[in-house]
C-alpha cells in the first residue's frame, strides 16, 4: 500500500470513527481489503496523532472520547 492510499484509508477510518460507523476491525479490514492487524496499526497511528479513540464493549463500537 503506497503512502497516499494509506493516508486516504487513515482519514476514512478517522471519519468512520467520528461518525460512529466504525464497529470492528474485522469490518474495516474487509472494507479496506487488508488485515485486522493493519487496522490496529492504523488506530495506533491515529492515537499517536492525538485522537482519543476508544472501544466500548457495551455498544460494540469505536468512538472518539471528548475531553471536557
Amino acid at each position: 500500500m503506497d503512502y497516499l492510499t494509506y493516508t486516504e484509508k487513515l482519514n476514512y477510518l478517522l471519519e468512520m470513527t467520528q461518525n460512529e460507523r466504525f464497529i470492528s476491525s474485522k469490518q474495516a479490514s474487509e472494507n479496506f481489503n487488508c488485515s485486522k492487524r493493519t487496522i490496529r496499526r492504523m488506530l495506533k497511528t491515529l492515537r499517536e496523532q492525538g485522537f482519543q479513540i476508544k472501544y466500548c464493549q457495551k455498544i460494540k463500537k469505536y468512538f472518539i472520547e471528548n475531553r471536557a
